[in-house]
């Protein structure tokens, strides 16, 4: 009953804030990974999943927090945008275009979810589930790369104090969770429709460049 308690005040919190999705960047070709399997899959479920074996292509070449490569990594309400830029730049020249996945808030409130200050690799991180765990992301003040300070200051309620906190989601994250797919380049929306349609998904797709900034 605790559990179940705590994870109500966690949905009742995320409500407060006007929290309206949990994201995850991923490239063109993770995307159809993503929509084939029906779920996110943690890195270390990549690696095993011998049906991903041609669309596998991680956004980073090495993971420097190996005893959590078991969980998803998400994003409250925006991309973390360094990490996107470092993705971007190992990506660059490979033509693969960008999508952005927009899960229901309501996943935060799941068990087994670890909430992050900052970037899980950084030192001064923080890392705790439950209401604790949440609201610790929306601290006054929070340390991130190389212990630097970050505050509300002109920040929006449902914006993580530091950009690069983490929602680290174990496992795999179903598919039946999304609400919407946000494409890069225009041109991307005929091959994300073309794979929807393929596994016959219903599920929003849109050109927002906006959203990878």
């Amino acid at each position: 009953m605790e559990q179940t308690e705590n994870h109500n005040e966690i949905r009742r919190a995320a409500d407060r804030r006007g929290i309206t999705q949990v994201v995850h960047f991923t490239t063109l070709r993770g995307a159809v990974g993503i929509l084939a399997s029906g779920c996110v899959k943690s890195r270390s479920r990549l690696d095993e999943d011998k049906h991903l074996e041609f669309v596998f292509n991680p956004n980073v070449r090495l993971r420097k927090d190996p005893e959590w490569l078991d969980y998803v990594n998400l994003s409250v309400e925006r991309i973390n945008d360094w990490m996107f830029a470092t993705s971007t730049s190992w990506h660059a020249t490979e033509g693969n275009p960008w999508v952005v996945f927009s899960f229901n808030p309501r996943i935060l409130a799941h068990p087994g979810v670890v909430f992050t200050t900052t970037n899980n690799i950084y030192p001064r991180c923080t890392r705790a589930p439950g209401l604790g765990g949440f609201n610790n992301m929306f601290a006054e003040t929070v340390f991130g790369k190389y212990s630097k300070q970050h505050d509300r200051e002109g920040k929006s309620a449902s914006w993580t104090t530091d950009r690069q906190a983490e929602v680290l989601y174990p496992g795999e994250l179903s598919c039946d969770h999304l609400q919407r797919i946000d494409v890069q380049i225009e041109e991307s929306l005929d091959d994300i429709h073309g794979i929807i349609s393929s596994f016959s998904l219903d599920v929003q797709v849109q050109h927002a460049p906006e959203v990878f900034q």
